[in-house]
């Protein structure tokens, strides 16, 4: 169901988990874990369209169940070969099943699509006990097997930060990935030394077939310069920027009215951009990546201890040859008496690699031009239709290529840590740590191709000289990216008496950086200023506090705390500025307010296309609103049977083992304290999770197009993978409740 009034989002999960074990022969055992999931989600659409009969436009909220089906089975056998080795084996199958997926934001219902996905999982160790050392070897083979099948094959409509309605770019796509992984550990202790060292083998392998935006995509962004039409829809003279909303209703208004593409474009209609891919749908990628360390931990004194280690790494898909990591930490008490050491001080240093993914390759050999062939149409005058490939020559398209450089390795963060660590009186611990982080040769983009400075006038027609002899986007997935983190982390824990613990943690972070990921590309493909700002990790503070408190009765109540300030989001103008195909060039600082187009923002008066000498807004430079999230757990729990002692339930019997905790743990405490479990065979757990308790709204992702409509606001609620198989964005407070019977 989809409406545009405004309801509450439906939402009911019912989970079925269970898990039995015991011995199969005198050297062998088992378990088996099974889980059952059964959701009907909420997928909640917050856009702004036009009204399909008078073409006003209006905010839409939709809300769809979307059914979602988790089934997850894993057996596994432990076999004592002789008193020094053991076997272990597991083995694990997953099976999803979504319909109308993709729902949501500002994704209307024609933009679902079905999808599933089967997870394979074959794990195997050898564990054997040689003299006095440890031998591990484990193998691991991973299957997923994915496809997806669009609700619609029309092309899709993309109307920048206000809708996105026709069909799923996705298509039918299929992808089965190959995961395998041998690893090799040894372990020895000799006097002081306690020496490791290992090697990790990993394989993989996809094979993808993926049609995507094989149907087609119209874009219709802002228009800074829009010419302001009067209420018979003609031109009064003067000019003002229109949001992406705008332009898509007065593209359908003069359509109606019988005017030309020609007419409608010069009076800022029209689609700003059409995309479409063609060629071959399948492809078959693979990587090896291998790394081997070695490692030393020296008690040197008996508050003295420096562990000392080296890894090196390399993969088959990079030029690269130096991912060599060397790392030492050290740890110390202080104190001459070891009954009264309670401090201890720990330092460390260490060199960590990324590895280039698969997805990445996989990306780049599709697209290169041969294999499949992305076709873009600035300002394309033939909205809706859609022209084929052989067609797209006609209407001056370029296409766009995506590469690895030749000089890409791997990135690698340099960092420090140091930690206080102190034993303050009522069994509660303080710990304060700093660490600094500096990543280099970090991944992200840029265009090779973007046409010169001041060659490209943004809605002319074969402006732009590009410095590779022909027109279009050369994507270049590059290692030049840099990333600097300060972090204060304070930890508290105590442990107040046997029934009642309560942790926190404070963490006051800086993180900058040039790049969010292989995504990002510089907003001015041939000026970098401004790019190195706040990362997409600045979250200036977050804090979390918790506890577990055990009362009489066999109650448990766990209270959870999170906090965190806003994180930042990047700005940008909502259109094409330098020719790139892309819509994340960023506005300038306007420096004369009387020049047409400006925006009024509370960042500033922004220009969405910048003339020379403004200062361009920095990557990052919005942030969002802070965020809170309280939960709560409850749970009781009820003996049944017999007590462990013999006695049937309800039998006058005097206080046992658990009922003297009892007693002496609720002492100070008006006898409140008390054991979550009870003495009886049979222990029936009833519980009931409260999550955001003070039913706070938390915004999810905010928008940062400024000629969006809804600029600087976010359409959906924070949200994500939840450990249960869904992503879940529609439900602000939720309440669960459990039943688990334990014997």
């Amino acid at each position: 169901m989809c409406s545009s009034d405004l309801e509450k989002a439906y939402f009911l999960l019912n989970e079925f988990e269970g898990n039995a074990g015991g011995p199969l022969t005198r050297k062998s055992s088992f378990t088996l874990d099974a889980q059952r999931n059964m959701v009907d989600n909420g997928s909640i659409t917050n856009a702004v369209t036009l009204d399909p009969k008078t073409l006003a436009i209006e905010p839409f909220t939709g809300v769809l169940v979307t059914p979602g089906r988790y089934t997850n089975v894993s057996p596994r056998v432990d076999y004592q070969i002789s008193e020094n080795n053991t076997l272990m084996f597991r083995y694990g199958i997953t099976h999803s099943d979504v319909r109308d997926n993709g729902i949501g934001g500002f994704n209307l219902t024609s933009e679902g699509y079905h999808s599933q996905f089967t997870n394979t999982t074959v794990q195997a160790a050898d564990t054997v006990l040689i003299g006095t050392a440890v031998n591990e070897t484990r193998f691991q083979f991973f299957r997923s097997a994915s496809q997806s099948l669009a609700n619609s094959s029309d092309p899709a409509l993309q109307v920048l930060q206000s809708f996105n309605g026709g069909g799923s770019p996705a298509g039918r796509s299929f992808d089965t990935q190959n995961n395998y992984e041998l690893q090799n550990y040894t372990s020895k202790v000799k006097g002081t030394h306690s020496w490791r060292f290992g090697v990790r083998l990993r394989g993989q392998t996809d094979d993808n077939v993926a049609p995507q935006n094989f149907n087609g995509t119209f874009t219709f962004g802002g228009n800074p310069l829009a010419p302001v039409l009067n209420a018979q829809d003609q031109p009064t003279g003067q000019t003002a920027p229109i949001t992406s909303i705008e332009r898509y209703q007065r593209t359908l208004v003069l359509e109606q009215m019988g005017y030309a593409p020609a007419q409608i474009r010069a009076l800022g209609g029209g689609a700003t951009q059409f995309s479409i891919s063609s060629g071959i749908a399948g492809l078959a990628v693979h990587q090896f990546d291998a790394g081997i360390f070695a490692g030393d931990e020296w008690r040197m004194r008996p508050n003295f201890t420096v562990n000392a280690g080296l890894r090196y790494e390399t993969q088959s898909n990079l030029r690269d040859w130096r991912d060599i990591a060397p790392r030492i930490a050290i740890a110390c008490a202080p104190g001459k008496n070891p009954g009264k050491r309670k401090t201890v001080i720990r330092a460390g240093f260490g060199i960590f690699y990324d590895r280039f993914p698969l997805a990445n390759t996989l990306a780049a050999e599709r697209y290169n031009g041969v294999v499949q062939q992305q076709f873009v149409v600035t300002d394309p005058d033939f909205y809706p239709t859609i022209p084929t490939p052989a067609q797209l020559a006609g209407f001056q398209s370029t296409q766009v290529i995506e590469e690895i450089s030749s000089r890409l390795r791997a990135p690698y963060i340099l960092q420090s840590a140091a930690t206080l660590e102190r034993q303050l009186p009522k069994n509660t611990t303080l710990a304060v740590t700093y660490t600094n982080s500096h990543g280099l040769h970090e991944f992200r983009s840029e265009d090779i191709n973007a046409p010169l400075p001041g060659s490209y006038i943004a809605g002319v027609a074969d402006s732009g000289i590009y410095p590779l002899g022909h027109a279009g986007p050369v994507d270049l997935i590059e290692s030049s990216g840099l990333y600097n983190q300060n972090q204060v982390i304070a930890n508290v824990n105590s442990r107040i008496n046997a029934g009642m613990t309560l942790f926190g943690f404070y963490v006051f972070n800086r993180a900058r950086s040039n790049t969010d990921g292989v995504g990002t590309f510089p907003g001015n493909p041939y000026d970098f200023a401004g790019e190195y700002g706040p990362a997409a990790t600045d979250v200036h503070h977050r804090v979390t506090v918790g506890g577990s408190i055990n009362l009489r009765w066999a109650v448990r109540i766990s209270p959870f705390l999170v906090a965190q300030s806003g994180a930042p989001f990047d700005i940008t103008s909502g259109n094409d500025l330098y020719g790139t195909t892309m819509f994340n060039g960023r506005p300038g600082f306007a420096t004369d307010p009387t020049r047409p187009g400006l925006i009024e923002t509370k960042y500033g008066l922004l220009d969405p296309s910048p003339m020379a000498g403004e200062r361009i807004v920095p990557r990052n430079y919005g942030r969002g609103p802070a965020q809170i999230n309280l939960n709560l757990r409850i749970a009781k729990t009820i003996g049944l049977g017999r007590e462990r002692g013999g006695a049937a339930a309800g039998d006058a019997r005097p206080a046992g083992p658990a009922n003297t905790m009892q007693a002496a743990s609720g002492r100070g405490l008006g006898g409140l304290i008390g054991t979550p479990s009870t003495a009886h065979r049979f222990n029936l757990s009833i519980g009931l999770s409260i999550r955001n308790l003070l039913n706070h709204t938390n915004p999810g992702p905010i928008d940062g197009n400024i000629t969006s409509p809804l600029f600087g606001f976010a359409n959906q609620i924070a949200g994500g993978q939840n450990g249960e198989g869904f992503y879940e964005t529609a439900n602000n407070r939720r309440l669960e409740s459990q039943i688990k019977l334990t014997w």
